[in-house]
């Protein structure tokens, strides 16, 4: 794998035609977790503007969106696993965990593309709620508590999110004006720090689940790095689904003269130079949103930048 650093000339020539593209992930990510906060909120306002037990919307409703650690529960909610890492009770740890997933997910889809960071966040998500369940029934001391013991919040999936970040490039520079920057480890271990000091003391399980969440965020990069992309097999479902409700959904037509990648100069010898077609610059602008800018070729790069003399991007 290509571990070269990233031009910033080149990168911005590029990165400017995909920059909306390549946010659109982290917007999802935003935009799950405002809808459910909001959502439920919105449904205890009404339960409180009813007179109703607010107790009675902590069991029948907010409970069915957090991760229990008792495996009988979770087997009436099997979703929770899901949900409950887009779930936030306060509105505190919602703009927190909003806050450090834009500054991580930001850098993480501008070095590696758009197809990344879901992935990355379910994935850390996932692992950490497992990791969380299998703490209650294997800590002596926790047991006692499993009928009662609930897990929320993004925390855990965002710390994958900032530790696979951080694996990518770690010298990532932050404010550069100011005396060259800021590296992304050190902004790491600060929101290390502030995440383990907000775990409810006395939970060792909590310490534990947001600790398997970094390691899933290393473990995927460094997947990466060895070539297996665990982000595919998630992207072909997502695509997938996407393409249900796109039915109609027409490939574009290409004319034949765009097939040709290369356009062939009349000197002696032949000089084979790249030939810049709307095909061969959609599957560059794909390569890097799907694997990011640092993994194209020379040659790759070249047309891009040729293009974007030339007018075409």
């Amino acid at each position: 794998m290509n571990k070269s650093v990233i031009q910033e000339t080149s990168e911005q020539a590029a990165g400017t035609n995909n920059q909306g593209k390549n946010t659109g992930s982290l917007f999802m990510l935003f935009a799950i977790n405002a809808l459910v906060f909001a959502t439920l909120k919105f449904v205890l306002v009404i339960y409180q503007m009813s007179e109703l037990d607010v107790a009675a919307f902590d069991k029948h409703i907010f409970n069915q969106f957090t991760l229990p650690a008792s495996i009988e529960s979770l087997s009436h909610r099997p979703w929770a696993l899901l949900t409950y890492m887009f779930t936030h009770q306060s509105f505190f740890s919602f703009a927190a965990n909003m806050l450090w997933l834009g500054a991580f997910g930001y850098v993480l889809t501008d070095l590696t593309g758009a197809k990344k960071l879901i992935p990355v966040y379910i994935y850390g998500g996932l692992f950490s709620g497992a990791v969380f369940i299998i703490a209650y029934y294997t800590i002596t001391t926790l047991q006692g508590n499993i009928s009662t013991a609930t897990m929320l919040n993004a925390n855990a999936a965002v710390m994958a999110v900032a530790i696979a970040t951080t694996a990518v490039k770690p010298d990532y520079r932050f404010f550069p004006l100011i005396n060259g920057g800021i590296p992304l480890w050190i902004l790491t271990v600060v929101y290390v720090i502030v995440d383990f000091a907000s775990v409810k003391t006395g939970d060792p399980a909590h310490y534990i689940a947001h600790a398997a969440g970094a390691f899933m965020g290393f473990l995927f990069i460094y997947q990466m790095r060895k070539g297996r992309d665990w982000s595919r097999g998630m992207n072909n479902f997502f695509d997938w689904v996407n393409d249900l409700f796109n039915p109609n959904k027409k490939q574009q037509q290409r004319s034949a003269k765009d097939e040709f990648f290369y356009k062939v100069h009349g000197t002696h010898p032949y000089k084979r130079m790249p030939n810049i077609t709307s095909k061969r610059i959609d599957e560059i602008l794909d390569k890097i949103n799907q694997q990011g800018y640092h993994l194209l070729t020379d040659e790759e790069k070249d047309i891009l930048r040729r293009a974007a003399e030339e007018g075409d991007l």
